[in-house]
């Protein structure tokens, strides 16, 4: 049974999803009727409900992926496709000091923080900065804040000075970032930058020079496939391109 204040996922028959936060006396409304927010917190996990005008909706857990794509947000996320990609190609893991620049809407904070990190995150936007915070703490709850920082400012100029075990760039120009970090990231540190565009990636790969190695950048597209009986092919659309990831590692 959930609780008021608890996201829920709802879900029709034809795979719409909607995140819901439960609140009293709220109901959920579609084109479909409309469902009493404590008849949502009194249905199990996994059942469905019905609207009053008779459409049913299964009840269930958001997952990090479902926040991500349903969330409020300011700036642009990144794609689950890539969050978890970047995760691994970065190395992060428990109590890993993890410098983050820009923030956006905290979609990769999220992730980082479900791993164990902890993150320290630089945005030069304060409504943006807001936002993440405001996620983060929604999704993760206050104990995920307590390994949360953000500081308002311009990574191109300065970052928080302290050691950094990895460093995660998804910003306009993030080559501009990489003699800033340098001093203070070890040897064996992972950076990867999230760039829209191949030249972007190209300025990176080009701004790393002689003190970092194992320099990649890749491309991560995703594609469905639909499966009903013995009648299998793609899925007729896909998450194709979306950024090229350019990670590797320093050498000091």
């Amino acid at each position: 049974m959930a609780t008021m204040g608890q996201r829920l996922l709802i879900v029709d028959n034809k795979g719409r999803r909607y995140l819901v936060t439960l609140k009293e006396g709220g109901e959920f409304h579609s084109h479909n009727g409309f469902v009493p927010h404590e008849v949502l917190a009194a249905a199990a996990i996994g059942s469905k409900v019905s609207t009053t005008k008779g459409g049913e909706y299964r009840v269930l857990e958001p997952t990090l992926e479902d926040f991500v794509l349903e969330m409020p947000r300011g700036a642009q996320v990144i794609y689950p496709k890539d969050l978890a990609t970047m995760c691994m190609i970065g190395d992060v893991g428990p109590g890993m000091h993890v410098l983050e620049t820009g923030v956006g809407s905290g979609a990769l904070s999220m992730a980082l923080l479900r791993l164990g990190a902890v993150v320290h995150g630089v945005e030069i936007r304060e409504d943006f900065a807001s936002r993440a915070q405001s996620n983060v703490r929604s999704f993760l709850g206050d104990d995920a804040c307590g390994r949360y920082t953000v500081t308002i400012g311009d990574s191109y100029q300065e970052v928080p000075h302290q050691h950094y075990d990895r460093v995660m760039l998804d910003l306009p120009e993030p080559w501009r970032v990489v003699p800033v970090i340098a001093p203070l990231i070890g040897a064996g540190g992972i950076l990867v930058a999230y760039t829209p565009s191949i030249t972007q990636a190209v300025q990176v790969r080009q701004a790393l020079g002689e003190h970092w190695t194992e320099s990649r950048t890749i491309e991560v597209l995703h594609r469905g496939w639909h499966i009903e009986g013995l009648a299998v092919r793609p899925d007729h659309r896909m998450v194709a391109h979306t950024a090229f990831l350019t990670a590797a590692r320093f050498v000091g």
